[in-house]
């Protein structure tokens, strides 16, 4: 299963399921083809909300982004 990783800290974000990823590959911009980095922030997890997203995994990036605006995160 994909795990979301915050780049800045390194922090592990979770673990999130195949269904989960596709949601977020389609919601979010990739700078190039191969690339598995994203940058999120506020807005972004309210379109995501507005758009369907899965209740647990915006809970689990609006956890992983704490006080801050935005953050870089990626999956592997």
């Amino acid at each position: 299963m994909p795990r979301l990783i915050r780049l800045d800290s390194g922090d592990d974000i979770g673990t999130i399921s195949d269904v989960q990823l596709k949601f977020l590959v389609e919601q979010l911009e990739e700078e190039h083809e191969e690339d598995q980095e994203y940058f999120i922030d506020r807005a972004m997890l309210e379109l995501m909300a507005d758009n369907g997203g899965d209740p647990e995994l915006l809970a689990m990036l609006e956890k992983a982004m704490g006080d801050d605006d935005s953050m870089n995160i990626a999956w592997e």
